[in-house]
C-alpha cells in the first residue's frame, strides 16, 4: 500500500516512488460513488472541481476519464443547501439556490429565487447526472447554465503523484449536437475514451464547455440529464438513460440486504454506524465483474486486494457469508501457479493485488496482478476453514480444496525459504513491495534501537496466521475423512506453537517480538501485530493475558483505539501511515483475540472507542486509518489521516467484527447450533436485537438486554430446526 508521514506528506507506493500530497481531505470530505470497476469522488457541490485536493474526478478501470465537470449559473457557482449521499450509497443528491444576479449593475435575479437540484450515480460505466432548475418566482428569469468539462485520462497512479517521462497523445474532439467525445491514446496503443451526452442540445458545445441559454416562466422547471460514458475499448455504455441507470440501480440495492442479518438497537447513531458501513460494504461489491468480492477501498484501492478481501470478508463472515464465498472462489482462481519473480509470483501463493490501466498493462508499475503479500496465502486456508464453521457448506470447500492444498504446499515450501519452520518473506521482484504483511511501508519493520530489520523477514502476526490456517486445515482434512492429513497438520501446529513461543516472546516488554530478521534477531518492538496473535489462539494463556495489559496501557491504547506502534518506540510518530496511527480493522482483530482468552471488557472497550470515534466521521464512516495523538477534550475528535480511504472495505467491516466479539458469536454447522459465550454489551447500547440471523435452513431473530452487570439473551423468533446456547 502505501506510508506516510507529516508534515510533508510524503507518501510511499514502494520504496522506489514518493507520492506529495498537497492538501487534505479532512477539511471537506469528498462524495464517493461507486458501482463496478468506477468510482467517482464529487465535492459538496457535486463537481468534479478545476482545483483541490487533486483527486476528485470519475475513474474507470484505473483510469480517470473525467478531471474537470462544473456547473455555473451566470458564471458563479450556485450557493449550496444541502449534499449528501443516499444512505444505500446509490446517488448523490445536491440542493442549491442561485446567488444575486447582476445585469449592468441591477439586480435582475434575487438570491434564493432558483432552485438546482443535481442528482449522481453511477451504471455500467457511465456517471448519470440529472439536473433541475425550478422558477420560484413570480416572473420569468433569464439564465446562463454553462458545464465546464475535461478529461485528463491519468492513470491512477499518476493521480497519486507518479511521474512518467513520457505520456500517450491525446486525439482530437468530436463534437456533435449534443455530444462531445475526448479521447487518449495510450503508449499501451489502447485508445480510452469519455463521451459526454446531453439530453438537450446545448446553445453553444466546444470540446472544453457546452452553454444554454434560459428562459424559465414563473414556477416552470428545466430539466438536463448528462451521460458520461467511459469507455477504455469501442464498446459503447450499456446504460443509455438516466431512467434506466435508476433502475438498475433501485432493483439492486432492493435486494442487496435481503439475505443479511442485521442489527438494531435503541442508539440511533449507532444504527446510522452500522446502516453506513453495511451500506459501503455493498457499494465496494456492487457490480464487480469479479462477483461478490470487496474492493479495498475508494479511491486508491478500488481493486480486488487478496488480503483485504480476506479479511473483510472474515469480518462480515456471521452477517453475510455470500461475500466470502465470492472472495474464496475468486482467490481460487488468481492463485498463483508459476514461478514468476517479476510478479513476487509463486506456486500456491494468493494474489496481493490486480489492477488495470496503462501502467498495469505497460508494466511501469509491478501491480496488474501482483504477488508480494506473506499473509494472504495462510489468511485464505483460514477463511475457508471459518466459512465452513458458518455456513456447513461443504460443496464449496470440496470446490477449492485443491487450492487449500496448493496453499499449504506453498507455506512449508517457498513460504519458508530457509526451512527453519517460519514463514518469512523477502522481495523478488526489483520493483514490488519491500515489507510483504499488512503493514507494507518501507519503515514498518524495525529494531528497538530504530535500525530498520533486513530480511527474509518472519513477522509474529504471519506465524499465528500460519498455526491457525493449519488448525482449520486440519478440521477440513478430517471432514474430508482424511485422518492422516488431518494428524499431520495439528502435529505441525503444536510444533509452530512451541517455536514460535520461545523466538517471539518478550518477556519484559509484556508482549510478541513485531518480527525476526535475516539473522533471526527479534525486532523487540511494541507493536499492534500481537493482537494479531490472538486472534489466532498461538498465544499461551498467561502470555494472552500479559498482551491484552499492554495492548490497553496508554502507550499502545489511545483512547481511539489500539495504536500500530506504541508511544515511546524509536520510530513511533502518530501521524505516520504504520507507525502510530490506528486502523479500524487492527482494532476489530486485536478485539476478537482478546475475547478468545476471555478478556471480553477489553473487547468492548476498544468497541466503544471506534464508535465514539465514527461519531465524529462523516457519514459515521470510519476510515481506513487516522493519526494515533492521544484522546484530548471533549468534544474533540481523532485527528484525522489526510490521504485515507473512505470508504474503506476492511474498516467498514470493523463495526460487525467487534459486536461478534463482544457477544462471543459462533456457529456449529453439524448441529445446527449458535452459541453465545459471556455475552457482553458495550457500554453505548442497552438493548441489541439481531434479526434474520441464519443458519443451515433456520433463521432466527435475538434480543440481548443489560441488566446492570448482566446480559439476558431472548430469542424473540425461530424459524426451522436449530439450536441456540448461551453461556454467561
Amino acid at each position: 500500500m502505501k506510508h506516510a508521514s507529516l508534515p510533508q506528506e510524503a507518501i510511499r507506493i514502494e520504496d522506489r516512488w514518493y507520492v506529495l500530497a498537497t492538501s487534505s481531505k479532512a477539511g471537506e470530505p469528498a462524495r464517493v460513488l461507486k458501482h463496478g470497476e468506477s468510482f467517482a469522488l464529487f465535492d459538496r457541490y457535486g463537481d468534479t472541481p478545476r482545483a483541490g485536493s487533486g483527486e476528485h474526478g470519475v475513474y474507470h478501470q484505473g483510469t480517470r476519464f473525467l478531471s474537470l465537470h462544473e456547473l455555473r449559473l451566470n458564471g458563479q457557482r450556485p450557493m449550496l443547501l444541502n449534499s449528501s449521499v443516499r444512505r444505500d450509497n446509490g446517488m448523490l443528491t445536491v440542493d442549491g439556490t442561485n446567488p444575486d444576479i447582476f445585469e449592468g449593475g441591477e439586480r435582475v435575479v434575487e438570491k434564493g429565487t432558483v432552485h438546482l437540484s443535481r442528482s449522481s450515480m453511477l451504471r455500467q460505466g457511465a456517471c448519470h447526472e440529472r439536473l433541475e432548475i425550478a422558477n420560484y418566482g413570480l416572473v420569468p428569469v433569464k439564465l446562463q447554465l454553462s458545464v465546464e468539462f475535461a478529461a485528463d485520462f491519468a492513470d491512477i497512479f499518476e493521480v497519486r503523484g507518479f511521474h512518467r517521462a513520457k505520456r500517450g497523445r491525446d486525439l482530437p474532439p468530436r463534437i456533435d449536437a449534443r455530444e462531445v467525445e475526448l479521447g487518449y491514446q495510450g503508449l499501451d496503443e489502447v485508445v480510452r475514451r469519455t463521451l459526454i451526452t446531453f439530453s438537450e442540445a446545448p446553445d453553444i458545445l466546444t470540446a472544453e464547455r457546452a452553454d444554454f441559454e434560459l428562459e424559465l416562466p414563473a414556477h416552470e422547471t428545466f430539466e438536463l440529464d448528462t451521460r458520461i460514458c467511459c469507455m477504455p475499448t469501442q464498446k459503447p455504455c450499456e446504460t443509455d438513460t438516466f431512467a434506466q441507470a435508476y433502475e438498475l440501480l433501485d432493483r439492486e440495492t432492493s435486494g442487496r440486504a435481503s439475505h443479511c442479518a442485521t442489527m438494531h438497537s435503541p442508539n440511533e447513531q449507532f444504527n446510522e454506524w452500522i446502516g453506513r458501513s453495511a451500506s459501503d460494504l455493498g457499494m465496494l461489491c456492487s457490480g464487480n465483474p469479479e462477483g461478490p468480492y470487496p474492493y479495498a477501498g475508494v479511491p486508491w484501492y478500488s481493486v480486488p486486494f487478496g488480503r483485504d478481501g480476506i479479511l473483510t470478508a472474515m469480518e462480515y463472515l456471521w452477517v453475510d457469508p455470500s461475500m466470502a464465498a465470492g472472495v474464496l472462489r475468486f482467490l481460487a482462481r488468481t492463485q498463483a501457479f508459476q514461478l514468476k519473480p517479476e510478479q513476487d509470483a509463486e506456486p500456491g501463493k494468493i494474489v496481493h493485488e490486480m489492477r488495470k490501466g496503462e501502467l498495469a498493462a505497460l508494466g511501469e508499475i509491478p501491480f496488474g496482478q501482483y504477488y508480494g503479500t506473506i499473509d494472504a496465502t495462510p489468511l485464505f486456508v483460514i477463511l475457508a476453514g471459518e466459512y465452513y464453521q458458518r455456513t456447513g457448506d461443504a460443496a464449496l470447500i470440496a470446490e477449492i480444496w485443491p487450492n487449500v492444498e496448493r496453499a499449504l504446499e506453498w507455506i512449508d515450501g517457498c513460504g519458508d525459504e530457509d526451512s527453519d519452520g517460519f514463514v518469512e518473506y523477502s522481495r523478488k521482484s526489483g520493483t514490488g513491495l519491500r515489507n510483504q504483511g499488512w503493514k507494507d511501508s518501507e519503515d514498518s519493520v524495525f529494531h528497538a534501537d530504530g535500525r530498520l530489520a533486513e530480511g527474509p523477514i518472519a513477522l509474529c502476526e504471519v506465524q499465528a496466521y500460519v498455526y491457525s490456517a493449519k488448525v482449520h486445515a486440519a478440521r477440513l482434512a478430517r471432514l474430508r475423512g482424511d485422518q492422516e492429513h488431518a494428524q499431520a497438520l495439528e502435529h505441525d501446529a503444536r510444533q509452530l506453537h512451541k517455536r514460535f513461543e520461545r523466538a517471539f516472546w518478550m518477556e519484559d516488554r509484556g508482549t510478541y517480538a513485531i518480527a525476526l530478521d535475516g539473522n533471526k534477531r527479534p525486532c523487540q518492538v511494541r507493536t499492534s501485530n500481537a493482537g494479531h496473535v490472538l486472534w489466532c489462539g498461538i498465544a499461551t494463556h498467561e502470555h494472552a493475558l500479559r498482551v491484552g495489559e499492554t495492548l490497553l496501557a496508554a502507550p499502545s491504547f489511545s483512547g481511539w483505539g489500539v495504536r500500530t506502534v506504541a508511544e515511546g518506540e524509536a520510530r513511533y510518530n502518530p501521524m505516520s501511515y504504520h507507525n502510530g496511527s490506528v486502523w479500524p480493522h487492527d482494532n476489530a482483530l486485536a478485539a476478537m483475540g482478546l475475547a478468545r482468552y476471555g478478556m471480553k471488557q477489553a473487547s468492548a472497550r476498544i468497541t466503544e472507542a471506534l464508535y465514539e470515534a465514527s461519531m465524529f466521521m462523516d457519514l459515521h464512516r470510519l476510515p481506513e486509518l487516522f493519526c494515533g495523538f492521544p484522546r484530548r477534550h471533549a468534544g474533540e475528535g481523532p485527528t484525522l489521516y489526510p490521504v485515507a480511504c473512505s470508504p474503506q472495505a476492511w474498516a467498514s467491516a470493523c463495526p460487525f467484527y467487534l459486536m461478534k466479539a463482544c457477544l462471543g458469536l459462533s456457529f456449529r454447522p453439524e448441529q445446527p447450533r449458535i452459541r453465545f459465550l459471556h455475552p457482553v454489551l458495550p457500554q453505548f447500547v442497552d438493548r441489541l436485537r439481531l434479526a434474520d440471523l441464519r443458519a443451515g435452513d433456520a433463521v432466527v431473530d435475538i434480543e440481548f438486554e443489560r441488566h446492570g452487570e448482566d446480559v439476558g439473551v431472548n430469542v424473540i423468533r425461530k424459524e426451522g430446526e436449530i439450536e441456540i446456547s448461551v453461556v454467561l
